[in-house]
């Protein structure tokens, strides 16, 4: 059995891994976008404090992850300009629609040149979520002590357990519509028992 110090340093070093490949080789050469992807899942006694996330929304709405809290929440990285983040759009489409009432969504719009583009893109995808607009990445500022997101992680999924923590993150495109429904039902677990 694993002391808690012992499974702390394990997460750490897990977080340093998935920072070393998702900030060197994982991105596509000059795209600005990952083409590798880490999975990563932070232990019930490892979280740190629930994530502060506030800004202006694509429409101009003000929004804050806070309004989440008490269920699960999934924050989705992504801008309009990124192949990846475009290919992905059903799955978190229909994801979203499955979980809705258990799960609350929230992107978060990086490097798009104008919210309009950005409103344009989810209009014509019927994306059902609201998303901040973030066109310098300041945004993921918020999961600098959790996760430390950068500008250049996109796609990027983080999950969040009912209390706004990070569980577990996909930072690359999505390997799979299971992959997340099965970090999502992980953490509705927790919530149940």
């Amino acid at each position: 059995m694993m002391t808690g110090r012992l499974s702390r340093l394990l997460s750490a070093l897990c977080v340093v891994v998935l920072l070393a490949t998702g900030c060197s080789g994982g991105e596509g050469g000059e795209t600005g976008y990952l083409t590798s992807v880490s999975t990563v899942e932070v232990p019930l006694e490892d979280r740190t404090d629930p994530i502060d996330l506030d800004g202006t929304g694509l429409d101009d709405e003000e929004l804050t992850l806070a309004e989440l809290r008490g269920q699960p929440a999934v924050v989705v990285v992504w801008g309009s300009w990124c192949p990846p983040c475009r290919e992905e759009v059903p799955d978190l489409i229909s994801i979203a629609d499955e979980y809705d009432g258990k799960v609350g969504f929230l992107g978060v719009n990086v490097r798009d040149a104008s919210p309009e583009t950005a409103q344009a893109f989810v209009r014509s995808k019927a994306i059902p979520y609201s998303s901040v607009y973030s066109p310098d990445g300041e945004a993921l500022l918020a999961f600098r002590d959790s996760i430390r997101l950068g500008p250049t992680m996109i796609p990027s999924i983080v999950v969040l357990d009912s209390k706004g923590r990070v569980a577990s993150a996909i930072i690359g495109p999505l390997p799979s519509r299971t992959t997340l429904t099965t970090l999502i039902d992980d953490v509705l677990a927790e919530s149940d028992g």
